[in-house]
């Protein structure tokens, strides 16, 4: 396992390098404009080296049988948004056939995975919970595609500022490999190869980035993160409230920034610059901010997913206090409101 984590990281390294020289041979770059948080013109499509690298990943694990052929097509689910999202780095895309792709693409996966793991939630819900599953279970696919396509948005939403996109990435798959190892030594494996090739471009994508991550990337590794959550909570309930906490940086920056711009009446779907660490990034720099996040991850969520794989009776306590500092965090940064409304 140590070995293949070396090969991909390897691999992304180099792949993000000669990407790094295509794209400024392309003149594929990301030009500064009034929402962004650079100033200078920057190769994007980065992410295309993580897709690569990991599909190398995942063909050596189901070489030597190591994950079922099911899990391969699961994880090839996400392989459509990592394609519109080269074309959209490239030339956008219209956002109705974008979201078209990941709606479909969500669906795929659940159907792959027959349908979403039952929420497990600690007692005394669980009983109501299993009964109203049980008579309406339809209701697991579009509570999935909701919250798959919910996780790829919210990803590219907060693929924003160096590093950070990546940082996530590699955090979270990292930590999933090890909940993941005892029940399931294939979707460990896989997440340690994500977690590999994550790093791998994170070496080009550290402040000061010499690369950006695009839409190839962030699109491709927020649906994957989110089946990957997914699958672990097929083999453990616990998990999905362990994977839910682990990205909680993400989740509760991307949805409260959400969330306050439409209750606010502003339009909701244009793109802006007001999440919490993106206001963070144009007062403290881009350093500042990522180190900030690997701090509140290694030493807030972490623990508090540990926690609560240990003790599964304590998760939705946990996910509420895991939580809750974060909420006033984005709340202080004053994230989702306008520009003209700050003092």
């Amino acid at each position: 396992m140590l070995l293949q984590f070396f090969l991909v990281f390897v691999l992304s390294v180099v792949l993000t390098g000669l990407i790094r020289n295509y794209a400024l041979s392309r003149k594929v770059l990301d030009i500064p404009n009034q929402r962004s948080s650079h100033s200078l013109p920057t190769p994007r499509g980065g992410g295309l080296a993580i897709v690569l690298s990991f599909a190398v990943g995942v063909a050596l694990l189901a070489g030597r049988q190591a994950i079922s052929a099911q899990t391969v097509w699961i994880l090839a689910a996400c392989l459509p948004v990592a394609v519109i999202g080269f074309f959209d780095d490239h030339s956008h895309i219209p956002a109705r056939w974008r979201f078209l792709i990941h709606a479909v693409s969500a669906l795929v996966a659940l159907y792959l995975m027959h349908g979403m793991p039952l929420l497990w939630i600690p007692a005394p819900l669980d009983g109501w919970l299993h009964r109203l599953w049980m008579d309406w279970h339809w209701l697991g696919y579009p509570v999935g595609a909701f919250l798959l396509v919910w996780f790829l948005n919210l990803f590219n939403f907060m693929d924003g500022t160096d590093g950070i996109a990546a940082s996530e990435a590699l955090f979270v798959s990292a930590a999933l490999a090890g909940y993941s190892y005892f029940p399931d030594p294939g979707l460990a494996a896989t997440a340690l190869s994500l977690s590999a090739a994550a790093l791998g471009f994170l070496c080009w994508n550290w402040p000061k980035a010499k690369i950006f991550m695009g839409d190839v990337g962030s699109g491709f590794l927020g649906l994957l993160l989110g089946l990957l959550i997914l699958c672990a909570a097929r083999q453990a309930g616990v998990l999905l409230y362990c994977g839910l906490i682990l990205f909680g940086l993400f989740i509760v920056d991307a949805s409260y920034t959400l969330l306050y711009r439409m209750l606010s009446g502003q339009v909701w779907h244009q793109a802006h610059c007001s999440h919490g660490y993106q206001r963070a990034a144009k007062r403290y720099g881009h350093l500042a901010v990522l180190l900030s996040c690997w701090g509140i991850n290694l030493a807030w969520l972490l623990p508090i997913s540990l926690l609560v794989f240990l003790n599964p009776s304590y998760a939705l306590a946990g996910l509420l206090l895991a939580y809750s500092p974060l909420l006033v965090l984005v709340r202080l940064l004053e994230a989702g409101r306008p520009e003209t409304a700050l003092p």
